[in-house]
């Protein structure tokens, strides 16, 4: 099984020892036990299931991230949901909040299709990597601070991975704290000092490396009209601005 793909053409040549540090990292994740109170609860969720899915088999482990190791964007969602990654084992696939990222994704060419179904459904994405703060499904979406702290050796990996990186999409408050204490950790931010988090929001984290914010596709957000399309397109069209004037 693969979780990652290199897209033919992107911006960069993925070499044989990347691609086995991603597969790797992959199946590590897959197999992490370090949070006893999410293992319980993503295995729950697989074996008690919700009735629209109760014929479908739960993936109901830790969810890698995925998508183009050559990637200028890289987006950092907050958690896999119940029935959502959890069920189909590939990050915002299979529920409303990657309905509405992956339809942007592909309208704005990061995506070949706007349709994420399943893990081997064929989709690709281009110059674009998908992952998040947490990589369980946590109890009313709202991983701890442990947890967050846990999980956060592999987004640290995955910054290591993914060297062509120039900005970061961060999806929600929860995911733009654990993504800049990362990139601190790793020394990767000019200031330790945390900005503050706000919808369409941008930060220069180094000269190489912006971060850009955005409310998260929540059904939360997104029935509430806290977030609209018109709204989320406006981050992804700058973040396109910005690729160009870079390349």
């Amino acid at each position: 099984m693969h979780f990652w793909i290199a897209t033919p053409g992107a911006s960069t040549r993925i070499m044989t020892a990347d691609s086995e540090r991603a597969s790797a990292l992959a199946r590590r994740i897959v197999r992490c036990a370090k949070c006893p109170r999410l293992a319980r609860w993503r295995q729950a969720i697989s074996h008690q299931k919700t009735p629209r899915f109760d014929s479908e088999e739960y993936w109901g482990k830790p969810v890698p991230g995925f998508g183009d190791l050559g990637a200028e964007l890289l987006i950092v969602g907050l958690a896999p949901a119940a029935h959502g990654a959890n069920r189909t084992g590939r990050m915002f696939t299979g529920d409303r909040s990657g309905e509405w990222l992956f339809r942007a994704l592909h309208r704005f060419g990061f995506s070949d299709t706007s349709v994420s179904v399943s893990r081997d459904d064929g989709l690709v994405l281009r110059d674009c990597y998908v992952t998040a703060a947490a990589r369980c499904a946590p109890p009313s979406n709202k991983p701890t601070a442990s947890e967050l702290t846990n999980c956060r050796s592999y987004l640290e990996e995955e910054f290591t991975l993914l060297r062509n990186v120039r900005v970061v999409l961060v999806l929600g408050r929860i995911a733009f704290d654990a993504t800049w204490s990362t990139l601190v950790g790793l020394q990767l931010a000019q200031s330790r000092h945390r900005p503050r988090f706000s919808h369409g929001a941008e930060v220069d984290a180094s000269d190489r490396l912006k971060l850009i914010s955005s409310y998260h596709p929540s059904q939360q957000n997104t029935f509430t009209g806290k977030l609209t399309e018109e709204m989320f397109d406006g981050v992804f069209r700058r973040i396109t601005k910005i690729l160009s004037e870079s390349s």
